[in-house]
């Protein structure tokens, strides 16, 4: 009899701490990292429009939106590993060592306009981001898709199914989206280099303010 009034509390003990376990595990998962421990990094993997191509590093978007994000939150991190030239491809290949190395918050996805530009089948463009996202999301890291434009080049089809693949993205695994990053920027020849695809130093400050703008209503969500 005792040995089963001793066991009846060692079940009953037990499941108690289980629940406590439980109850501990879920309260942390539906805590925002960055909201625990105070130092948020976001990642930033894109081309040479993320890279600033043409552009003193200290004038790209990047480090402007890092210093626009932390009067929001001071503590925040930016990391930009950015390369000119990069695809979807290349991303995809080099994201699984970036989310090890910095295990971001945050991760915003600005590629697929080199793909576009080549004329790279869009279902492969969209696997290759599709892929990047899940990635990350499966880390627990929340994506943000930073989109672009194409000329005309390839034709209409080509050209708006290759614009209509981010919002396409966004709406089915569920991530923040800019739909074009050079909204304001792409259709003023002033804002643009000679090459009319980098933009100029002056188009930074319109382009950090145009993700810090989607990226509010995020940091607001967090408060």
């Amino acid at each position: 009899m005792m040995f089963a009034s001793c066991s009846r509390l060692f079940m009953k003990a037990f499941q108690s701490l289980f629940l406590l376990i439980a109850v501990t595990a879920t309260s942390l998962l539906a805590t925002p990292a960055w909201a625990a421990d105070g130092r948020p990094l976001i990642l930033v993997v894109g081309d040479s429009i993320s890279a600033g191509f043409g552009v003193p590093v200290q004038q790209g978007w990047v480090t402007l939106f890092e210093k626009d994000l932390q009067q929001h939150v001071p503590a925040a991190r930016v990391v930009n590993a950015s390369i000119s030239g990069d695809t979807t491809q290349g991303g995809l290949a080099r994201l699984p060592a970036l989310l090890q190395q910095y295990q971001p918050d945050l991760l915003m996805i600005e590629l697929g306009g080199n793909d576009g530009l080549r004329g790279m089948p869009l279902q492969l463009i969209r696997k290759n981001l599709s892929q990047m996202t899940a990635m990350a999301e499966n880390e627990g890291v929340m994506v943000m898709l930073l989109g672009m434009q194409i000329p005309p080049n390839y034709g209409a089809t080509y050209t708006d199914g290759f614009a209509a693949l981010y919002s396409d993205l966004a709406d089915q695994q569920d991530t923040l989206l800019l739909p074009f990053l050079l909204q304001d920027v792409a259709t003023k020849p002033e804002l643009m280099q000679a090459d009319g695809i980098h933009p100029t130093a002056a188009a930074q400050p319109i382009m950090a303010a145009a993700v810090m703008a989607e990226l509010q209503v995020w940091l607001e969500s967090l408060e």
